[in-house]
C-alpha cells in the first residue's frame, strides 16, 4: 500500500510501470530457463546414476559417521530439496534432538546450494568464468561443515 501511495504522490503511471516490470520478468525467465534446465537435468542424472552411493561405498566407508550424514554433506551443494529430504530421513531415523540430528541441522543451516547458485544466478547475468567462485564457495561449505561438526562435539558431548 505504501508503494501505491508513493507512486500516486509522485504522479507515476502505476499500471504502465507494473506492465513494464511484468515484461522484464518474462525476459528474465527466458534467460534463466536454460541454466535452470541444465542444473535440474544434471542433478537428476547424478542422483539416478548411483554415483553418490558408489562414492560413499568406495571412498567414505572408513569414516565413522552414519552414511546419511555423509550423503547430506555431499548432496547439500547440489540440491537444497534433496538435502532437506535427507535431513528429514535423519530426523526420522535418529530423532530431532539426537546428536546426529543436531549435526545435520547445523550442516543444513550453515552450508549453501553452491552449484545451484552458480548455475542459476551467474548464468542469469552471463558470468562464464566461475572457477574462483566455485572454489571459494565449496571451501566455505567445507569450513562450515567442519565447524558444525566441531561445535556440535564441543557443545553437545
Amino acid at each position: 500500500m505504501l508503494i501505491i501511495l508513493l507512486g500516486i504522490y509522485k504522479k507515476i503511471d502505476l499500471y504502465d510501470s507494473f506492465v513494464e516490470g511484468a515484461k522484464e520478468s518474462f525476459e528474465m525467465g527466458y534467460t534463466l530457463f536454460p541454466n535452470l534446465l541444465a542444473m535440474i537435468l544434471s542433478v537428476n542424472i547424478l542422483i539416478n546414476s548411483g554415483f553418490i552411493e558408489w562414492f560413499m561405498d568406495t571412498f567414505l566407508s572408513f569414516i565413522n559417521y552414519p552414511i546419511e550424514l555423509i550423503t547430506l554433506i555431499v548432496s547439500k551443494p547440489i540440491s537444497g530439496s534433496a538435502s532437506l529430504s535427507l535431513l528429514n530421513d535423519i530426523f526420522t531415523k535418529y530423532g530431532v534432538d539426537s546428536f546426529i540430528g543436531n549435526i545435520a541441522s547445523a550442516i543444513q543451516g550453515s552450508t549453501d546450494t553452491t552449484f545451484y547458485v552458480l548455475a542459476l544466478y551467474y548464468g542469469c547475468i552471463g558470468i562464464k568464468k566461475t572457477k574462483s567462485a566455485l572454489f571459494t564457495s565449496l571451501l566455505g561449505d567445507f569450513v562450515s561443515i567442519g565447524v558444525s561438526i566441531i561445535l556440535c562435539h564441543l557443545l553437545l558431548s
